[in-house]
């Protein structure tokens, strides 16, 4: 408890002015207390619209956590070589001789269009692969995934269906951050690439092209990698939690950017803001 003496020397204050009990002064304390009234119902509404216990959040609260929130956002790549049309077939027979190297390097492209046509087929227009990359080992992304369960099976609503998400809720993760990472596509051909990555990647080639970035330019590397299963969680990147004896996240890192060159056709690249990952009052990550 502070000392009376360490307080500073302060004015003294004036006497208190009579409450005004007039007309005037009664609907001035009438409006006073109606607004009051008011601001309180208003925020009790706001709160009853975003629940804090996750077998209260709907479809659309769930998605948002994992999809659309400090913990789980999504890369989108748009592949609109194909907007545009361009010819299938070849130049007519000694016409490349009188093109420019602008052309034949056109003709070129064209050609490995064509060979690409002949193997998956034309896409005729803009398509979209949507990664979806999430840190597995923050709690909300847990609880959103278990809320999601429980949206889309009826019967995983049991008792003991709820305990069991429960425990996957309430894992401790230890020294690891773990990040998971589905996908989903506009067209199967595009899934067909992802999953080849996905499936085909091995912990040991991914390391080197696999890591977390501080703010800072401060990197940790991959240290084990899990291929998707069908449990609706994606592949798993996990990472060492403690560097150098120390978090290697904490409220002053600013942002962390997840980097992966998964393969041929898949590279991930999203930055995260540490300082919003906080989540009912600690760093969840």
């Amino acid at each position: 408890m502070l000392e009376s003496a360490s307080l500073p020397n302060l004015p003294s204050q004036p006497a208190e002015r009579p409450i005004d009990l007039s007309k005037k002064g009664t609907r001035i304390l009438l409006k006073l207390a109606t607004a009051t009234i008011i601001t309180a119902l208003l925020a009790a509404g706001i709160g009853a619209q975003q629940p804090t216990v996750w077998t209260g959040w709907s479809q659309k609260d769930a998605q948002k956590i994992l999809n659309d929130s400090p913990w789980g956002q999504t890369q989108t790549d748009t592949n609109t070589s194909e907007m545009v049309y361009s010819p299938t077939v070849g130049s007519a027979p000694g016409a490349a001789s009188s093109r420019s190297a602008r052309t034949t390097g056109i003709r070129d492209e064209q050609a490995d269009r064509n060979r690409s046509r002949a193997t998956e087929g034309a896409y005729n227009q803009a398509v979209t692969i949507n990664y979806r990359i999430r840190f597995l080992s923050a709690r909300p992304v847990r609880e959103a995934l278990a809320a999601t369960i429980l949206q889309r099976q009826p019967a995983a609503s049991s008792a003991q269906a709820k305990r069991e998400m429960q425990q996957f809720i309430d894992r401790n993760f230890g020294d690891y951050i773990v990040v998971a990472v589905t996908y989903d596509a506009s067209d199967q051909r595009l899934s067909g690439k992802a999953f080849q990555d996905f499936n085909g990647a091995l912990a040991d080639t991914l390391r080197n092209n696999t890591y977390l970035e501080r703010k800072d330019g401060k990197r940790i590397f991959l240290m084990d990698y899990r291929v998707p299963i069908d449990d609706g969680i994606g592949a798993r990147f996990v990472f060492p939690r403690v560097v150098d004896g120390r978090p290697f996240l904490n409220g002053e890192s600013g942002e962390v950017r997840f980097y992966s060159e998964v393969g041929a056709n898949v590279k991930l690249n999203l930055r995260f803001k540490v300082a919003d990952m906080v989540y009912q009052g600690k760093l969840e990550y």
